[in-house]
């Protein structure tokens, strides 16, 4: 940290005592002026070299990037497998 400079929350003046305050302190504790944020997590499927190909192809013919296809594909799976039989 710059000299003489404070952190505005936690008042220390090294990243080994901001390091500790926040140890023993959780951000929710603080009513701050910061915006909330969204995450999307994701993750990434192996997928076999020509399966992805045939993909790609098919999501180029729709419109669509791959990923909004797979999606669709597997949400519309899920729901076939849902269905009592």
């Amino acid at each position: 940290m710059g000299e003489n400079k404070l952190s505005s929350i936690s008042k220390a003046d090294t990243l080994e005592k901001i390091g500790e305050f926040w140890d023993t302190h959780d951000f929710a504790e603080f009513d701050t002026e910061a915006p909330d944020v969204e995450f999307q997590i994701s993750c990434a499927v192996p997928v076999e070299l020509d399966l992805l190909s045939s993909v790609e192809k098919q999501a180029r013919l729709r419109g669509v990037k791959v990923e909004t296809l797979v999606n669709l594909w597997l949400q519309q799976k899920i729901a076939e497998q849902a269905k009592p039989s």
